[in-house]
């Protein structure tokens, strides 16, 4: 029986599975374990199932020199020094393929939203600004046979672009289009690139000012692809239409910070996975992966 740290309570039943095998202990807060908390409370841990609000760092390895599995409650493993945990023999796995359709809805439903300004119109009407019916009052954009410039076409990528098929959009992707052609092709383009040194910042000033003046930017991805000063100085002086984003560089911003002000801007707190089918699914795999990393057999879902 190992001891396993899991450094937050996440839906679903599947750690009774982890309980049942090994002694578990899970961080009783709602808010993530500050970087000293989490090496306190993981240093005898052997197995370690974090969030992407936790980071797998050199300072947190070895504060737990007992670990030798870690499971990470993502898609990605951006917050993970993967090369320290290979160095180390450490494997640790994520939770691919749960999050793909529900994290793809999520995508449509912001591009649908910015493309239509509902936030704005559903604010309007609440605030009694809906006096009649207003034939130049909050004009959209078509979306229905629009162009759509998917950045990373993987497991995402691919289930938005099935989306856009039912509305008679056309699809472009980085996978055939390089990246300066589509996005001054595109009226919309959603990012499903993974973070990485290549990647971070990728949309930036450079970037946005390719893009169409009545274009709208959407990341479901990481906040880090792109440059938020870059997006609000774009959306700002109007040089893109609009924007919606699920994730923030930080995350969350913090309070008072400009990016809620920025006009034409939907800002959501990263609820890409957030349905309780594919998030009860990601601690299943987070489970696997731990029980098997555990008993020294190949994670079923490792990280690459």
């Amino acid at each position: 029986m190992a001891i396993v740290f899991v450094s937050r309570a996440i839906p679903g039943d599947a750690l009774q599975r982890l309980r049942a095998a090994h002694e578990v202990t899970v961080w009783p807060g709602s808010m993530p374990p500050a970087p000293a908390e989490l090496r306190a409370a993981a240093g005898a841990a052997e197995g370690l199932l974090c969030l992407l609000t936790e980071r797998v760092d050199r300072a947190l390895l070895d504060a737990a020199p007992s670990l030798r599995a870690i499971a990470n409650y993502a898609v990605g493993s951006d917050n993970i020094d993967l090369a320290l945990t290979r160095e180390r023999g450490i494997p640790v796995g994520v939770t691919p393929d749960v999050l793909t359709e529900a994290t793809a809805d999520l995508t449509f439903a912001l591009l649908l939203a910015a493309a239509r300004r509902l936030t704005e119109a559903a604010a309007d009407a609440r605030a009694g600004r809906w006096r009649t019916f207003e034939p130049a009052g909050w004009l959209g954009s078509d979306v229905h046979g629009a162009t759509l410039g998917i950045v990373g076409l993987g497991r995402i990528g691919r289930a938005v672009a099935r989306r856009a098929e039912g509305f008679g959009m056309t699809v472009r992707s980085t996978a055939d289009t390089p990246l300066h052609e589509l996005l001054a092709t595109s009226d919309f383009v959603s990012l499903h690139c993974p973070l990485n040194e290549r990647t971070r910042g990728l949309i930036g000033a450079d970037a946005l000012a390719r893009m169409r003046p009545r274009a709208i930017l959407v990341n479901t991805a990481r906040g880090a692809v792109v440059d938020q000063t870059a997006l609000r100085a774009a959306l700002e002086r109007g040089e893109i239409a609009g924007a919606a984003i699920d994730v923030t560089d930080p995350e969350p911003p913090p309070p008072g910070d400009p990016i809620f002000e920025v006009p034409n801007l939907i800002v959501v707190p990263h609820i890409g996975s957030a349905t309780r089918t594919a998030r009860a699914r990601m601690t299943e795999l987070c489970v696997e992966n731990l029980l098997a990393g555990l008993a020294g057999r190949p994670m079923p879902h490792p990280a690459t």
